[in-house]
């Protein structure tokens, strides 16, 4: 899978965000300590921004943001042999070369480059708020590679879109057994509830997550 499939396969941007939301909380609730967590989500990144995240402690990152223009993706798969590290410094041709005027100020923002400049990233789309479609660059891939852009590991969650494929991720990396049926909950956008927190994780209160939920913008009890 490269960029080209990921962007076939993405739903409407306000799809991805709430997806986004789901998976960042299942993260919290799952891992209190925040630098175990997989997945991450800012409902007040800036002003008028939303960023969702993903970092997997080996090197490999996403960073989403979701902005009045539209959403704007980076990817950054670091064994990726489109990795600027292994291209003098420079983006693989083709990667941001296309990416919009509206969304020149994520490509350079400093949390996605590197402490000279460098965009850190391997595969990007974007997607303006009129658009139709996600869009990528016109890249020639490396021959080879079943995976040259470090699309497949990066985005799974993003365009296996379902609540088993979080229960498999989760299982694998936490190594611990998760309940499918919370999951859903979550997945729906359910305001959490004690009961539904103890089903994930027997050792958190509600309370506990407060700035969690309050952070990812997920939907309370009114």
């Amino acid at each position: 899978m490269t960029v080209y499939d990921v962007a076939r396969r993405l739903p409407a941007i306000a799809d991805v965000r709430d997806l986004c939301r789901s998976v960042a909380m299942l993260d919290a609730i799952l891992s209190p300590d925040w630098e175990r967590r997989y997945y991450s989500f800012n409902a007040a990144w800036a002003d008028g921004e939303e960023v969702a995240s993903m970092r997997n402690g080996s090197g490999d990152e996403y960073s989403i943001v979701f902005a009045a223009a539209g959403a704007y993706v980076r990817g950054f798969g670091h064994e990726s042999p489109m990795s600027p590290y292994g291209n003098d410094y420079e983006p693989w041709p083709g990667v941001i070369d296309d990416v919009p005027d509206v969304f020149q100020g994520f490509v350079e923002e400093p949390a996605f480059t590197d402490e000279d400049g460098v965009p850190v990233v391997t595969a990007c789309l974007w997607r303006e708020a009129t658009d139709d479609q996600w869009r990528h660059g016109t890249i020639d891939f490396p021959t080879g590679r079943a995976d040259p852009d470090g699309a497949t590991g990066l985005f799974h969650l993003l365009v296996e879109r379902s609540p088993e494929s979080f229960q498999r991720f989760a299982e694998d990396y936490y190594e611990i057994p998760v309940d499918l049926k919370a999951v859903r909950e979550v997945y729906a956008l359910r305001p959490l509830d004690q009961e539904l927190v103890s089903s994930l994780n027997g050792n958190l209160t509600l309370a506990d997550l407060a700035q969690d939920i309050s952070e990812i913008g997920y939907p309370q009890v009114r």
